[in-house]
């Protein structure tokens, strides 16, 4: 069973210009495909990627926008005009004795994906455990965000932001309601040493998820709310509400939060003081190509017996009908038969009685008295 292949799209960078030269805003342009203004800003920022229907309709608008576009350049002059006044060549100049400065050697791959979790995964685990209040499930989730980003790598290379590509999958990994069922989830951590931290901790868990992340993203990491809200895909005025919410129940249970300086504060304090470790850069990138390969040879083995089964299946089928055959059941009230005997008088004197009578014509019909 094979899918077929999705619609190319252009880069981010290329979206939003075609967005802009055509004219159109975001929420114009989220209306034309059908979305929301803050999912047209994810995908032009590319922290996410639309997907099936969504995809198709964004993909056609961007090739129209593009044939709109190519239509008003102006088209070039194919016979340029000579110049009469034909410039006389600059006398070359002296080179410098000075040699130029070598050119800085490429990295590869594998060398920048361990350059950006070197940079980004410290800081990654410690917001997850705002999140999620437990070690061990911040530094899985942050380390398959980064498995993630590397079976991605070219698509995250490319990102102007591929820390927050990082980010966004952690946090969607972290806040997956299918945490809920682990073994892991029904034995707590225990909590921090610091009474302060513990409560302020508690308060931060019993927010709902939502709120939990916009108020990390914007108090604790730092980005603004267009930012914050193209990351949650929600809107802006939606990202706010829920900012003011998580603000309120913090500052109704912790009043000396209420100042969002002081709640940036304590959310880098709360990170700082925890023991957090992560795993280094090449155990990363091996165990992403274990599961890589663990997932193709599942899908392999899953198609071969599918194939298989089907195989079987065509094979057994029968190719015409037959009627099922009822099951016999015994009949009830037939009398026996019986052996055939001598007949008694009263017989003889019927058989003799029926042998005279006329047995065709008219006369048959006629009643008669006896």
């Amino acid at each position: 069973m094979t899918r077929s292949p999705a619609t190319p799209l252009p880069p981010p960078k290329e979206r939003r210009r075609l967005r802009e030269s055509a004219a159109l805003t975001q929420p114009q342009l989220a209306t034309r495909v059908g979305v929301t203004p803050g999912t047209v800003r994810a995908w032009e920022s590319g922290r996410t990627t639309p997907r099936g229907r969504k995809r198709e309709a964004y993909a056609k608008l961007l090739k129209t926008l593009a044939e709109e576009e190519a239509a008003r350049a102006p088209e070039p002059d194919p016979k340029p005009k000579p110049d009469p006044k034909p410039k006389p060549k600059p006398k070359p100049k002296p080179e410098p004795d000075v040699a130029p400065a070598p050119a800085p050697a490429a990295l590869t791959p594998a060398q920048a994906f361990d350059a950006l979790y070197a940079f980004g995964a410290p800081a990654l685990v410690r917001q997850t455990f705002l999140l999620t209040g437990r070690r061990e499930q911040a530094r899985e989730s942050v380390e398959r965000a980064f498995q993630a980003a590397w079976e991605h790598w070219p698509e995250v290379a490319r990102d102007r932001d591929p820390v927050g590509w990082v980010r966004a999958t952690a946090y969607e990994y972290a806040l997956s309601p299918w945490q809920r069922f682990r073994p892991r989830h029904r034995h707590p951590e225990p909590p921090p040493a610091d009474p302060g931290d513990r409560t302020l901790l508690n308060t931060l868990l019993r927010l709902p998820a939502r709120h939990r992340r916009t108020l990390v993203l914007y108090d604790g990491v730092g980005l603004d709310l267009p930012e914050t809200a193209a990351e949650t895909e929600a809107s802006t005025p939606a990202t706010a509400n829920r900012l003011l919410h998580a603000r309120e129940a913090v500052a109704a249970r912790l009043p000396a939060l209420a100042d969002p300086q002081v709640l940036h504060r304590r959310l880098a304090e709360l990170a700082s003081n925890e023991r957090l470790r992560a795993a280094e850069p090449p155990t990363v990138r091996r165990g992403g190509e274990r599961r890589a390969r663990l997932r193709t040879r599942a899908a392999i083995a899953f198609t071969v017996a599918l194939v298989g089964a089907t195989a079987l299946t065509v094979i057994t089928a029968p190719t015409h009908y037959e009627p099922p055959v009822s099951p016999g059941q015994a009949v009830r009230g037939v009398p026996h038969r019986v052996a055939p005997g001598a007949l008694s008088d009263e017989e003889l004197e019927l058989r003799q009685k029926l042998r005279d009578q006329v047995q065709d014509g008219p006369e048959r019909l006629l009643p008669r008295l006896e």
